[in-house]
């Protein structure tokens, strides 16, 4: 046996190499790995850790000790003279090698994901690509079958529900598709546990997690979308309008009902002063009839009215013929009018 001491390399922690040791058995071997590790943890100083090649090397000794570790969630295959053993649990095993026994592998019992994109088109011809998220891991009980019937499992998975999809997602239009994204899913679901039981994995939940149409579709949905939007906002618009339009036309028949009633009242009011100053004029000037009253009383207004106009700063032109019988014509026409109405009444 040749070998090259620590001295001669002081930057190395530990070492065994198959370049510098010769083993000619397995005891041998042992001693050499056990030379070179010992005295290199004593002198190791507090808090440094070992390296991925001490760990390795110590790995090693234990397996030639006949003594393996199996890490947690973690199962290891055991074999002896090439067939399947046991299922080895998480701990410190013995492993007698010298009894044909051996390490065949490790199988992990961590939850994993698998994301597939699958390329395919709906019923109204329009190609998409839907993402799944599969979420699997494998059963305990069954390890011996997760490890030796499949050799790619994530390639098996992926099969599955490129199968799946591509049977489901032709039977559904675009839209539909969207709003059955979970009966999608519970297909291929319900489809890989049943498959993949039989190889001893579980199926923990299937999701969809994206339909991603084409880029033109997807800007023309956007479009279409955006239409109907504005469509709608012009109608509510319109109807805004119409509403604003409708309180206002009620606005205005309101204020000229109001207005209407305050011109009732206000003639009825002068209809009520002339009254008393026809009758308070008869009493107080003897030999004075009512039309006399009347035509004193339209003259008053006559001049009333010019007044107004005058006082008026807007430029329109009046011309109202003004003389000493003016007001008494004015006078015949009003009691005409008035007296044409009331037989239209009576007809």
């Amino acid at each position: 046996m040749s070998s090259q001491t620590d001295s001669q390399n002081p930057d190395s922690r530990v070492g065994i190499s198959t370049d510098e040791v010769s083993v000619e058995s397995s005891s041998s071997f042992v001693e050499v790995a056990a030379l070179n590790i010992l005295p290199n943890m004593e002198e190791m100083p507090y808090g440094e850790v070992l390296t991925i090649e001490d760990l390795d090397c110590m790995r090693d000794m234990g397996n030639l000790l006949c003594c393996v570790q199996v890490d947690q969630s973690t199962v290891a295959i055991k074999e002896r003279f090439g067939k399947f053993d046991e299922v080895l649990e998480p701990g410190c095993h013995c492993l007698p090698w010298f009894l044909g026994s051996q390490l065949a592998g490790h199988l992990s019992l961590r939850l994993q994901q698998l994301d597939v994109r699958c390329e395919t088109k709906t019923k109204d011809n329009v190609f998409v690509n839907v993402v799944a998220s599969i979420q699997y891991r494998a059963i305990s009980d069954k390890a011996s079958d997760a490890f030796y019937k499949l050799s790619n499992t994530r390639n098996q998975i992926q099969a599955y529900v490129f199968d799946v999809i591509r049977a489901s997602v032709p039977k559904l239009y675009l839209d539909d598709a969207f709003e059955q994204k979970n009966d999608i899913a519970k297909a291929v679901e319900d489809e890989l546990e049943k498959a993949m039981s039989a190889y001893g994995y579980e199926i923990v939940q299937t999701l969809i997690v994206d339909i991603e149409p084409d880029e033109h579709v997807k800007r023309a949905m956007n479009e279409i979308n955006a239409t109907a939007r504005m469509r709608l906002a012009a109608n509510d618009k319109a109807e805004a309008e119409k509403i604003l339009q409708i309180k206002r036309a009620e606005g205005e028949a309101e204020a000229k009902y109001l207005a209407g009633m305050g011109i009732a009242r206000q003639r009825q009011a002068i209809v009520d002063g002339l009254r008393d100053s026809v009758l308070g004029f008869s009493v107080n000037v003897p030999g004075t009839t009512a039309k006399d009253v009347m035509d004193m009383v339209l003259v008053t207004q006559y001049f009333d009215t010019m007044k107004e106009i005058g006082a008026s700063s807007k430029s329109s032109a009046v011309f109202i013929p003004h003389g000493p019988g003016a007001v008494r014509d004015v006078a015949t026409q009003i009691r005409d009018g008035l007296l044409q109405a009331s037989q239209h009444n009576q007809s």
